[in-house]
């Protein structure tokens, strides 16, 4: 079907009132209209859905738009028929939520060839009920859409579309177009060998999102953190991601007792409510809509002007299409992300039990977001990069990294190091076992090889696996080593990286973000790193001092009168009144009362005379479930219930019980835990560990606690012991 330039123009202004094509859409559309097949891979607001709505209009027959998630369809059919002026049946929505009338009604329009488009679920699309109906009607094309699903190497992997092809063939052939946000060269080869349209024409996209800017922070005091940013970004709307549900159902709550409109969105809710709350989100009823992966595939919002991350996504294409849905309109998009290393750990535990080949794909997938997370590269460079795109700019300015870039160094002998060791290992082994052999690290694999005795090994031990993890980063990012994608991660060495080998030169590098890990798994800040939350440095130096003045004063160590978290609290929140000490946290009324005056006449001495603008959202307030699971915990250990019987009746593991207890001892409630230490702990190690955090230790540190105790006290007996020792010394 050929058709001129300015008809397509002018079919563009009467449908949608567009006077021009964005990027590739009117080649797109001619490619369809010729009736060949066409993989689109098109970010986010690029505008992906025009590519096949515009020519399913002006084509005979109906377009089949096979789309992943039914609660948008209703959204997406609404809008065809809003767009044109015959709009009944023009586009309908063949999916389970129907009733038998409104099956019947979808039937009549389609086999009277009133229905220009029919957007299918592809679980719905396997039906012999449908089969039969689609074999009576004259299909012009079929659209994929979010086609990513297909491969086993994306980020949101669906067994229904790889039955796409066998189906469509049964139905009856017509052109296929792909179209995706997101997708790896890997992952684009397997849709289109999937699909059986493996000389499609291609048309590419650039990654590259100008008006998003990306950042990473640690996941340190969060909830504040968030609070705190959308606050400070009042009346905008903003999606948090969140991984589980009942953190989606939390954070919602949370925003909403602090004066944010926010509503959950997550499959467990039934239709009807995902629904309405999406309907609000888009009429602007909420700022926020809180919600799992499940929320905003295909949502039209071009205004949406922050995404947040309360927790890293699986893959670095999922957190791409989420980010994607921020500044659609190419306006103001803030990304942010909250990142802990030990969520990653978390999720690399999920996938115990999924077949090997299934866990290698997720534990790269993983990796490489970790090394997003952590790098200190240009973000989009490490974005771009990981789509195969070069993005040739040195820093983008708009990102954390390039507004507060780490220093660089010459790093032309770690890398020949690197490459040297790789390509004599013949290229057979994947990144961490190289840093392993590097840093020492001397495990059962590198044993099982006799790596422990290669001449490399160990020649970096003096800075550490994550070091060389980041010399890696860099050499794949200089395009000096490749990654085997296809073979789970094999390292290879390029041509560039030969001519490097054989002529070394300055190679200008950067150390990765520190994200480091207190003694309970808690995120720190790392002095030293700019980043938003970062209190001021100056205060804090006070406070520790006045800390351990006081603390010589009593004779108690000065973490049992304050922690160094509720110290940096104080120094980003400026608490002048007992009220918002309290708000600080680790900060009861008790601890508050005991010992919050001379701190307080500190802080409020300090910003007079600096002329400190205080924060106005200091206060936040907390959620009802977790002062209610605090009374139930106090009054359960009045009652001496046995810890294991307390976490069982919460649904808590014994750990989470541990760090709820020491929360309500460190804010400065007396908890006597005696009747169970006694029997569970020896007298003689209660001895030991209350005298050593009595008079040898300098902090609460566990891991310093257990280094100087000795192997035959476990984890879980010093936590004990301290909880006792903080209980009786610092309430």
């Amino acid at each position: 079907m050929q058709i001129t330039s300015e008809f397509l123009h002018q079919e563009l202004k009467r449908f949608f009132g567009f006077s021009s094509f964005k990027g590739q859409q009117a080649e797109i559309i001619q490619n369809l209209l010729e009736g060949k097949d066409a993989f689109v891979l098109m970010p986010t607001g690029g505008g992906k859905s025009l590519c096949y709505q515009l020519p399913a209009l002006l084509m005979e027959g109906t377009a089949i738009i096979i789309s992943p998630l039914i609660a948008l369809m209703k959204n997406q059919v609404d809008a065809i028929r809003g767009f044109v002026i015959e709009r009944d049946g023009v586009a309908n929505f063949l999916n389970s939520s129907l009733n038998k009338s409104q099956l019947m009604e979808v039937r009549s329009d389609l086999l009277s060839g009133k229905t220009k488009l029919l957007y299918v679920a592809p679980e719905s699309l396997t039906k012999e009920e449908n089969i039969a109906l689609l074999r009576q009607v004259k299909i012009s094309f079929y659209a994929v859409d979010e086609a990513h699903c297909i491969s086993e190497w994306g980020h949101d992997f669906r067994p229904e579309y790889r039955k796409i092809k066998p189906i469509v063939n049964e139905i009856g052939n017509a052109p296929i177009i792909a179209l995706t946000a997101t997708a790896t060269p890997k992952v684009q080869s397997d849709i289109q060998k999937n699909l059986g349209m493996s000389d499609a024409r291609v048309f590419k996209s650039s990654f590259n999102r100008k008006n998003l800017y990306y950042e990473v922070r640690p996941k340190v005091n969060i909830d504040k953190e968030i609070i705190k940013f959308i606050k400070n970004n009042d009346g905008k709307s903003g999606i948090i991601y969140c991984l589980s549900r009942k953190k989606v159902e939390e954070i919602a709550e949370l925003l909403n007792v602090n004066g944010i409109k926010a509503l959950p969105y997550h499959a467990g809710l039934d239709g009807s409510t995902r629904a309405s709350n999406q309907d609000k989100f888009l009429m602007e009823e909420v700022d926020v809509i809180v919600a799992t992966i499940a929320f905003g595939m295909g949502i039209d919002k071009p205004d949406v002007r922050f995404v947040i991350h309360y927790d890293m996504p699986k893959s670095l294409e999922g957190y791409y299409q989420e980010t994607g849905r921020s500044g659609r309109d190419g306006g103001e998009g803030q990304c942010i992300a909250f990142y802990s290393y030990k969520d990653m750990q978390k999720l690399e535990k999920f996938m115990q039990g999924k077949p090997i080949a299934e866990q290698e794909v997720g534990r790269q997938l993983l990796n490489e977001t970790i090394a997003y997370a952590e790098s200190s590269t240009c973000r989009r460079i490490v974005l771009l990069n990981y789509f195969g795109e070069n993005y040739s700019t040195p820093e983008c300015g708009n990102c954390d990294n390039c507004l507060f870039p780490k220093k660089q160094f010459d790093g032309k002998e770690e890398v020949t190091v690197v490459l040297e060791l790789i390509a004599g290992l013949k290229e057979k082994f994947k990144a961490d076992h190289i840093v392993n052999i590097i840093a020492g690290v001397n495990n059962s694999l590198i044993k099982s090889y006799n790596h422990h005795n290669h001449e490399l090994f160990g020649i970096g031990i003096s800075k550490g696996p994550k070091f060389w993890m980041a010399i890696i980063r860099q050499c794949l990012l200089h395009k000096l080593l490749e990654k085997e994608i296809e073979k789970y991660g094999l390292i290879t060495v390029t041509d560039k990286g030969r001519a490097f080998m054989d002529n070394p030169q300055t190679i200008m590098l950067t150390e990765d973000r520190e994200f480091a890990h207190d003694d309970d798994g808690t995120d720190v800040v790392t002095p030293g790193v700019k980043h938003a939350g970062a209190g001021d440095a100056t205060l804090m130096a006070m406070l520790k001092d006045l800390r351990h003045s006081i603390s010589k004063k009593i004779n108690l160590p000065p973490f049992v009168i304050f922690n160094d978290t509720s110290l940096e609290d104080m120094s980003i929140h400026y608490p002048v009144t007992i009220d918002e000490l309290k708000n600080c946290q680790g900060v009861g009324e008790g601890k508050a009362k005991r010992y919050g005056k001379e701190f307080l006449d500190l802080i409020s001495k300090y910003v007079d005379e600096n002329e400190i603008q205080r924060p106005s959202d200091l206060v936040i307030k907390s959620v009802a479930n977790k002062s209610l699971n605090k009374v139930y915990i106090i009054t359960s250990i009045d009652r001496k219930l046995a810890l294991e019987d307390i976490a069982e009746s919460k649904g808590m593991e014994m750990d989470e019980l541990l760090t709820e207890i020491e929360a309500i001892v460190n804010s400065g409630t007396k908890l006597n835990i005696d009747y169970y230490i006694r029997q569970t702990v020896d007298d003689d190690k209660v001895d030991d560990i209350y005298e050593y955090f009595k008079t040898e230790a300098d902090t609460d540190s566990l891991k310093e606690a257990a280094n100087e105790l000795g192997r035959g006290y476990t984890e879980e007996e010093i936590r004990l012991v301290r909880i006792k020792f903080m209980s009786e010394m610092g309430n």
